[in-house]
């Protein structure tokens, strides 16, 4: 027994001292980037679409829709009648001048001339519409407006404008419209014949909309006989009218207009048969749609004299402002005549 016992630890140490003399090896996993390629589609095969971003199929190109372009403006249709053309000008002159009878009785010729003249129609529906005819000017801007834009141009889109908003009356622009300070300059200077320079401005509320056409001025002037008499300018060619700036931008609320009036020297067989005549002063309204809003007059006796009387700032009119003084440099014929006050060699103003 003690002998097997013996063997069998011999033969137990004999195995462990062999499994020392192994040489032992240690695996140890190291991940990779594993990269998988999908193959290409055969030639002239379909691609598929991906399944996680899709995309709709491509239109064919009659049906892409394109962003649509701004249309070119039509311009206003002309008169192919010289005669028509002519009429229709002199009536917008009438209209402008408050002569609502000679604007009608001119238009009205020019529509037997050229009955389907959206120009012809346009005007006569301004015209009844400052008259306060709503009706007929309705049924005026109807008929341009029936014309379509092919037919009456420019013209569709206010005539719709007009129907679509109706008609604004004048007197509601009464307070929203008003003369400024009219200031009147003497030019002494001048070798032509006497010459009087007038700024005139034209205030209007602050975000007023003004339609510009229905806007007008009207200056009357009158002159001081050397026997005394006081009389009206009959010779419009004396007068000269500019707006300072065109197209209006109602900067500051503001524009003006400069009027240039020149009494021509006369002969002293003129002067002594009907006297010598200097400037004496002007009246000044201010019309919107034909109806007057304001007016000034200086002197102040002349407002007796017209038919219209002042309907807005009764109370407290204007006074003029006189210009007696200008730069040295200063051309009349060129600038806007600027303020008293900003003259470098203005003297001060007196105290009121």
């Amino acid at each position: 027994m003690a002998f097997v016992q013996l063997l069998v630890a011999g033969m137990a140490f004999a195995t462990k001292l062999e499994e020392s003399r192994r040489v032992l090896s240690l695996e140890k996993e190291v991940p990779k980037t594993l990269v998988i390629r999908v193959p290409g589609p055969p030639v002239n095969a379909p691609v598929a679409e991906n399944p996680i971003i899709s995309r709709p199929p491509a239109a064919p190109l009659a049906d892409v829709v394109r962003p649509a372009l701004a249309p070119t403006p039509i311009a206003s249709l002309k008169i192919d009648d010289p005669r028509t053309e002519r009429l229709v000008k002199e009536a917008r002159q009438a209209r402008v001048a408050g002569d609502m009878g000679l604007a009608v009785m001119k238009l009205e010729e020019a529509s037997s001339q050229s009955p389907e003249d959206p120009n012809v129609h346009y005007e006569l529906g301004l015209v009844h519409e400052q008259m306060g005819v709503f009706d007929v000017a309705s049924a005026h801007y109807e008929k341009v407006f029936q014309m379509g834009v092919a037919g009456a141009g420019s013209l569709y889109e206010p005539a719709a404008a007009k129907l679509r908003d109706g008609f604004e009356q004048p007197e509601a622009m009464l307070g929203k419209l008003a003369l400024g300070r009219v200031r009147i300059f003497k030019d002494s200077r001048n070798e032509d014949g006497q010459r009087v320079i007038l700024t005139i401005p034209v205030q209007r509320a602050p975000a007023e909309d003004i339609d510009v056409d229905q806007l007008a001025v009207s200056v009357t002037f009158f002159n001081r006989t050397s026997k005394g008499e006081i009389i009206q300018l009959e010779d419009k060619s004396w007068v000269k009218e500019q707006w300072v700036s065109l197209p209006f931008d109602w900067a500051g609320d503001e524009e003006n207009l400069r009027m240039t009036y020149v009494i021509p020297p006369q002969d002293p067989q003129t002067e002594h048969l009907y006297g010598g005549r200097v400037y004496y002063g002007q009246v000044v309204s201010l019309l919107y749609k034909g109806e007057v809003l304001d007016v000034q007059a200086w002197p102040r006796d002349l407002a007796a004299r017209i038919s219209q009387q002042p309907v807005a700032n009764s109370n407290a009119p204007l006074q003029p402002e006189f210009q007696d003084t200008l730069p040295p440099d200063f051309d009349p014929n060129l600038p806007l005549l600027p303020p008293l006050s900003e003259s470098p060699l203005a003297p001060p103003l007196p105290r009121k």
